[in-house]
């Protein structure tokens, strides 16, 4: 019998809270930088002290029209800021300067992959706004503690709509996000220090109808697997009420990561209940197609460029392509190293397998890898130069480069005596032995097993201490096998 659970599916929209890398604050110039002591980045500004004007950080919106770019969406040439109302510890002025009615960006889109099928989710709008404070419950056991440093960072707040339908869906979406952010260099995407926020508006319907119920709002989370085990929580909940009668409301709710459930914490009867109107202190921002233009033309490429070109341009798998482009990071360092040698196939089998293993069992990103793209394509083009194979570059010079790397991997393998022999007289020798040595193997191979070649090749690569050209030695085996 099919589960109860199989008649409906999960609604669900993302709102995703940016918090913008920039120098100062959205409204004044207090610093916004991460990790300074409690209250030290404040002034009678970022407080909300009477007679403090707010001043609009102009890097917050050159960041938010990368964003709107980046999503295709659609930028708004006259934008007006708004007060909204809510009245809490953290929040010094009462109010929050946002964007109500005129979000500089709207109508855009994110696309992604999940399991191989292309997907996309429209967005409702990307607007700018200020930062709350943050209230810690956790040190003293009596009262709650307020850290101001972060009211007045500046935010873009990323709005989707209802498109996603898995907890899955949700943390590909996420992971696309967090991806642009970090490729606009914009925002370090950081779910765990808060600088990338989301809430999940999770409603449930009958599969075929197409009217939405009323939704739950689920707020602090702070991992991407959160958000997933969120919404798979609330979709069994409000499964289970509808089955049993309930009437479903729509209300605010937080995430227990611990225990893996939602919990009421407040009901909101009406979606709009902060008393918006517009800000005094502040006149519009008139954005140019001018300005639109010049932000456009200094925008890095994104993933999906930079994969077609692997692809397209440099020959690359898809696989291989997708692993590179992924972290922007890996991206530019590898764009280095691709301006360093041809052999584009050697460059990325390289990155992403002796390099990414080295950085694995450190410990390491590769922002901390010891050698610049110029000194992994001088390890290339001695394998170019049939002066070492792969094997022995990744595994015994590549190794000695990171602990010596002012020594060049020439000079590492001629001081390891690992210089690769061309020497065809040196290699038949070898061949013969290794072939005298196993002639039940020869006759094997002989009579069809020509699976065997790969043994008597390594078994005379061992002979030589790796130090035979394996392609000639290749050869050599083959050409005294078909005699």
């Amino acid at each position: 019998m099919d589960s109860k659970y199989d008649k409906y599916e999960v609604i669900v929209g993302l709102e995703v809270h940016a918090q913008l890398s920039t120098k100062s604050k959205m409204y004044c110039g207090d610093s916004a930088e991460f990790g300074a002591a409690p209250n030290t980045q404040v002034s009678p500004l970022s407080l909300g002290h009477p007679g403090t004007l707010p001043v609009v950080n102009k890097t917050a919106v050159e960041f938010a029209v990368k964003m709107g770019l980046a999503t295709n969406s659609v930028i708004r040439e006259e934008n007006q800021f708004a007060r909204k109302n809510y009245f809490y510890a953290d929040l010094p002025k009462g109010y929050q300067i946002t964007q109500d009615k005129t979000p500089i960006c709207t109508d855009g889109s994110i696309e992604f992959e999940l399991n191989g099928e292309k997907k996309s989710v429209r967005l409702t709008r990307i607007h700018m706004e200020e930062d709350a404070g943050k209230s810690i419950h956790d040190i003293d056991p009596f009262f709650t503690l307020v850290d101001l440093n972060r009211a007045g960072v500046p935010l873009i707040e990323i709005v989707s709509e209802p498109d996603i339908r898995s907890g899955d869906e949700a943390m590909a979406y996420l992971a696309e996000v967090r991806k642009l952010l970090r490729y606009l260099e914009i925002c370090d995407g950081n779910m765990e220090e808060g600088s990338m926020r989301c809430d999940a508006n999770v409603s449930v319907r009958l599969k075929g109808s197409t009217g939405l119920n009323p939704r739950s709002e689920v707020k602090n989370m702070n991992s991407m697997r959160n958000v997933k085990r969120a919404i798979e929580f609330e979709f069994m909940r409000q499964v289970d009420a509808m089955e049993n009668g309930e009437t479903l409301a729509q209300e605010t709710r937080g995430f227990d990561a611990v225990k893996g459930n939602t919990l009421t914490q407040r009901s909101k009867e009406h979606a709009h209940d902060y008393r918006y109107f517009p800000e005094p202190d502040l006149p519009p921002i008139i954005i140019t197609e001018e300005y639109i233009a010049a932000v456009r033309s200094a925008m890095p490429k994104l993933s999906t460029v930079l994969k077609d070109e692997y692809m397209n341009v440099y020959g690359l798998s898809e696989y291989d392509a997708r692993l590179l482009s992924d972290d922007k990071y890996t991206a530019d360092y590898f764009n280095h190293l691709l301006g360093e040698t041809k052999n584009y196939k050697a460059a990325a089998n390289l990155m992403l397998g002796p390099v990414k293993n080295f950085l694995n069992e450190k410990g390491q990103e590769l922002e901390q890898f010891a050698l610049v793209p110029a000194q992994l394509a001088a390890l290339i083009q001695l394998i170019d130069e049939g002066k070492t194979n792969f094997g022995v570059a990744s595994t015994k010079i590549l190794p000695v480069m990171v602990e010596s790397p002012t020594k060049t991997p020439l000079q590492i393998a001629e001081e390891l005596n690992l210089i690769q022999s061309s020497d065809s007289g040196l290699i038949e020798g070898l061949v013969d032995e290794v072939l005298a040595k196993y002639p039940e193997k020869v006759a094997e191979y002989k009579s069809g097993k020509t699976g065997l070649l790969g043994m008597f090749v390594g078994e005379v690569m061992k002979a030589s201490k790796g130090k035979a050209d394996p392609k000639l030695t290749n050869k050599i085996v083959m050409d005294k096998l078909s005699v």
